[in-house]
């Protein structure tokens, strides 16, 4: 009205809605007002997740008919819903007879080209005019429309290499802290489509020029930053939050050693911070556990990391709340789970034993452990990796005085049905329990190794029997895979073929998976138990041995097997301390 006064922001949506729908609709659009008002730019929000890929009227309904408010809507009209569904049926109509031109690298040079004009023209409004939305407004319309044409480049990812060369990787990451949410969002977008696993395994040449300049330009730094100012109460900046992690995790399958660097960005602590976040449980929360999950996997450096960080904490806080409680959906367990993996993983690591063991985690397991919910199966996982080897020492030592016994032992002598219910199985948990007992014979010493000892005498030495019972049926089930193993090597023998180490390791890898480790396990508690001064034990092992046609030479040759195979590659003094520990044994069994 040129009085200086703010009743531009009620009619310059109408008059610039207006061009735009006018202009697309041609001279034969015919849209009533209602209409012009109601339509909404392309924001390029990511579809619906789990929503259907041929529903194309939800696609259209979400990208011309986003009710979001928007950094710019101060309007506030309203249209009624049978108005609004004639505009959409009107740019349905027109999208089904539009006839996409044929892409080319040409086309492409073009598209990046008008994309680098649109975005330095909104940058320079924005500069120019920071206080004047309806300014800036038409040139971020444009610019988020030319985002949305980009995203037929992933189809042509032979074609990645442009833009790198035409410097677009770098200007969309730069777009990623856009002042306007809806803008980096629509970037995310972009990205999620352009890193998809699928598309970057079409063109190997072309994806690791595209990862090689996202991670250069620190992509993952900025996508956390991002990350902290968007709202998941609004629908379309949850699923920027979820596309924002489907990146990570498609950076991370297509080259895993970026892992370190993208916990160093800032990644980790946002996603412990997004997980205890005090929230219902949701579709995000369940891919954060995921990518944390990921994340951990084989590195050292994110373990430490996240202890430092008081994650080991964090995942025991969120964990308690399965001890007395199953989860209420699949989607919750697979949340459960996936936090589970992630411990154990951390525990790998020595100085992460120690925080487990501050932080309660030994109680909190055995708590799980009596409870019998489905949290029990995972708990026992992670206590086999916290009383593990030598690291594990003082774990095995709290887990005693914590009345740990009375917990293990009868999961030793049976086999609970609900473990089977949980995902274990029958083999699973038995190597669990065994791989326990084991480090704990091998770390306790004093009162507390007396008490465990003590235990294989009880009610007639009733847990010498149940050890004995899963000898002989292990040895069966190796002794079946050794003869199809003899088998198979004799034919290759017979046909001129060479067997390597290589073979050999694998057909070790095949004898362990098949009961050869649990085998290992139960005769080390046998040969450990038997040297513990303790003449009911060794009496009772011997007695099964002749009376089932066993004997103490199959013993020793497994324990001798067990001894050379021992080891994690990367202590060579542990190994041999502890082969010449196990060899002093079966000289004294």
């Amino acid at each position: 009205c040129g009085q200086g006064c703010s009743c531009f922001t009620a009619e310059w949506p109408r008059s610039l809605i207006s061009v735009r729908v006018s202009a697309s609709l041609g001279n034969d659009g015919d849209m009533d007002v209602g209409e012009l008002l109601n339509y909404q730019p392309d924001r390029g929000a990511k579809r619906l997740r789990g929503m259907d890929e041929d529903d194309e009227d939800l696609k259209v309904s979400h990208k011309y008919g986003s009710a979001r408010r928007s950094y710019y809507e101060e309007s506030g009209t309203v249209v009624n819903d049978e108005e609004e569904e004639v505009g959409k049926k009107k740019i349905l109509e027109l999208m089904e007879n539009d006839e996409a031109e044929p892409l080319d690298e040409s086309s492409v040079k073009k598209m990046i080209l008008t994309f680098e004009k649109r975005a330095y023209k909104n940058q320079e409004l924005r500069i120019k005019f920071p206080e004047n939305p309806e300014k800036f407004m038409e040139s971020e319309l444009d610019l988020n429309d030319i985002i949305q044409e980009m995203h037929v480049i992933a189809t042509m990812p032979d074609l990645y290499h442009l833009l790198v060369e035409l410097n677009a990787v770098q200007s969309l990451i730069g777009l990623l802290g856009h002042e306007n949410t809806d803008v980096s969002i629509a970037v995310v977008d972009l990205l999620q489509e352009l890193t998809d696993i699928d598309t970057l395994h079409e063109s190997e040449e072309g994806a690791e020029v595209l990862i090689d300049a996202l991670l250069e330009g620190q992509v993952v730094a900025l996508l956390v930053q991002n990350l902290e100012r968007l709202d998941e109460t609004v629908k379309e900046e949850a699923d920027g939050v979820h596309n924002t992690l489907a990146i990570i995790e498609n950076l991370a399958e297509f080259r895993p050693e970026m892992c370190t660097e993208a916990a160093q960005q800032g990644l980790l602590q946002w996603m412990l911070k997004r997980i205890k976040a005090k929230i219902p449980f949701d579709a995000n929360k369940l891919y954060c556990s995921e990518i944390l999950a990921i994340m951990l996997q084989n590195n050292d450096v994110n373990r430490e990391l996240l202890g430092d960080q008081e994650g080991i904490d964090v995942l025991l806080q969120q964990l308690s709340l399965f001890k007395r409680h199953n989860p209420s959906t699949n989607e919750e367990l697979e949340m459960m789970e996936n936090l589970f993996d992630s411990l154990c993983s951390c525990l790998m690591l020595s100085s992460n034993r120690d925080r487990f063991l501050k932080g309660e985690g030994l109680q909190l397991m055995n708590l799980m452990l009596r409870e019998k919910k489905m949290s029990r199966a995972s708990a026992l996982k992670v206590l086999d990796h916290a009383v593990i080897g030598p690291e594990g020492s003082d774990n095995c030592h709290k887990f005693v005085d914590i009345l740990g016994l009375r917990t293990i032992f009868p999961l030793f002598m049976k086999t609970p049905k609900k473990m089977k219910k949980a995902g274990m199985t029958e083999k699973e948990h038995e190597e669990h329990v065994c791989s326990i007992l084991s480090s704990m014979l091998r770390n306790l010493k004093g009162q507390q190794r007396t008490r465990l000892l003590n235990k294989f005498t009880e009610n007639d030495c009733e847990k010498v029997d149940r050890l004995m019972e899963m000898h002989f049926k292990y040895l069966e089930a190796v002794q079946v895979a050794d003869k199809k193993i003899e088998g198979e090597k004799h034919d290759m023998v017979r046909q001129g073929e060479i067997i390597d180490d290589d073979m050999e390791d694998e057909f070790y890898l095949r004898r362990l998976d098949a009961g050869l480790f649990v085998l290992q396990l139960v005769c080390y508690i046998m040969v450990e138990s038997c040297n513990a001064s303790i003449p009911q034990i060794r009496q009772r092992v011997h007695q099964i041995l002749n009376m089932r046609g066993g004997s103490t030479k199959v013993v020793r040759h497994i324990m001798r097997e067990y001894a050379e195979n021992i080891g994690d590659g990367k202590n060579d003094e542990f190994k041999e301390s502890e082969q010449k520990r196990i060899l002093a044994l079966l000289e004294n069994f």
